[in-house]
């Protein structure tokens, strides 16, 4: 039968299965109900004991929402971060380095990350360079920064390649010239003088040497946009290295390269030109020299870990929720005591006491319903909070939003919870009516 039911399913459209998969989480609440308010109708005396009852609802209900919109909220962040963190290593195919921590290289090349890597030689760097399935190599030079954003050294083609085309300006074409990320403070025209370091970074340490911003860069949603891109070789040059050109040099910064005059870089970023041929580059320079991985291989390695902490984060949140909803429910025990005298005048009235039993898990499962409502709309609203303060400190874009799974489990969180709600509604059941009239 599961075999059966995953066969169905899997011949729906998503969006189908997903509608499914709700209504069968919702299943149980409707059941309950129908079975529950067979024969009754107690709308009126719900909606009255709603209004006489109006700041014990208000609260019971608040804190509903607040639990399930922490949970949701929390949960579908970690989809965001994750989607966030693989869209900012879409333009890296290939990151080529030296042997090390595969972790820490992408760290550094996609993110940004201040590391201690060691370089590739200039010998090393040409082969990559010169690899017939490369259709883009570029060497990264990290050590400056200006007012704690990074200072980047790189190539013409890749500042091109990154941006897709600049949102204003030129790429820069001597040593002197640079390209703004999309959240940097400078536009076209501005100056600034580099400095060692990031952070506590000493001021003037090049000497007066300035560049000037000719271009900036559109949003990518990566570290990037925080970022200044400048020549390698000016990096190189006020660091007292050689500038990677022989001395012939004309001037023109970027591609090609000499060897011998290549002062080293700590990676690689490598375009290749087709699927098949960044696995053929991967392949060769997996050797003692060089190590060669796919940014989107590691991510999905850190992103298995991060599917382990949300399942540990959805059973926390569902245990924290129906922790709540006990909580709720133990305080509705209490005002059945309350109610007790009003209840026990329905039943000396006529009433059943299946008509009690019906009122009284109608309040609960209002309250509930409710606080599950109010808690996905305070859940997205959590969501779109969290995810500018992550783009604020990661400057990886994110755009968490609520989505079927946190649907799923709320959905299943009410049907739970209004099964546990059964609990005090048969408690009003047992109330002797006539202890409970003369109280």
């Amino acid at each position: 039968m599961p075999d059966l039911v995953a066969g169905l399913l899997s011949g729906l459209p998503l969006w189908m299965e997903d509608t499914l998969l709700l209504v069968v989480a919702l299943l149980p609440v409707v059941v309950i109900g129908a079975l529950v308010l067979r024969g009754f109708a107690v709308g009126p005396l719900l909606s009255a004991l709603l209004r006489r009852q109006a700041w014990v609802s208000v609260v019971f209900t608040a804190l509903i929402a607040i639990s399930i919109g922490i949970g949701v909220g929390l949960i579908a962040q970690e989809r965001g971060l994750r989607e966030g963190s693989a869209r900012a290593a879409d333009k890296f195919e290939v990151i080529i380095a030296a042997p090390g921590s595969e972790i820490t290289a992408m760290l550094a090349a996609v993110y940004l990350q201040p590391s201690s890597i060691p370089l590739i030689d200039g010998p090393t760097y040409a082969r990559v360079a010169e690899h017939p399935n490369a259709d883009l190599v570029a060497p990264l030079a990290f050590g400056d920064s200006y007012e704690n954003a990074p200072v980047v050294g790189s190539t013409p083609a890749f500042v091109e390649y990154l941006s897709e085309g600049l949102a204003d300006g030129r790429v820069f074409a001597t040593e002197t010239e640079a390209i703004a990320g999309a959240r940097t403070p400078l536009g076209v025209g501005d100056r600034f003088a580099p400095q060692h370091g990031r952070g506590d970074a000493t001021e003037g340490a090049h000497g007066g040497f300035e560049y000037e911003v000719v271009g900036r860069m559109p949003l990518t949603g990566s570290p990037w946009d925080r970022a200044y891109i400048v020549p390698a070789e000016s990096v190189w040059s006020v660091h007292g290295l050689a500038n990677g050109h022989g001395p012939d040099w004309d001037g023109s910064v970027g591609a090609p390269f000499d060897p011998a005059y290549f002062p080293g870089t700590p990676a690689a970023i490598v375009k290749a030109d087709t699927l098949g041929g960044a696995y053929v580059m991967q392949a060769q320079f997996n050797t003692d020299r060089t190590m060669a991985l796919f940014p989107g291989t590691v991510l999905s390695q850190l992103h298995a870990l991060m599917g382990d902490i949300r399942q540990v984060m959805s059973i926390l949140a569902a245990v924290t929720q129906v922790l709540v909803t006990v909580g709720v429910l133990a305080g509705l025990m209490m005002l059945t005591r309350l109610l007790s005298r009003r209840l026990a005048l329905l039943r000396a009235l006529g009433a059943p006491r299946r008509f009690n039993f019906a009122l009284t898990w109608s309040y609960a499962v209002t309250l509930i319903v409710v606080g599950a409502a109010l808690g996905l709309a305070l859940g997205s609203l959590l969501t779109r909070v969290i995810s500018s303060m992550i783009t604020e400190r990661t400057d990886i874009l994110v755009t968490a939003s609520l989505g079927w799974s946190e649907l799923h489990l709320v959905g299943a969180f009410v049907s739970l919870t209004a099964l546990l709600a059964l609990i005090p509604a048969w408690l009003t059941m047992t109330r002797p009516v006539v202890r409970d009239l003369r109280g």
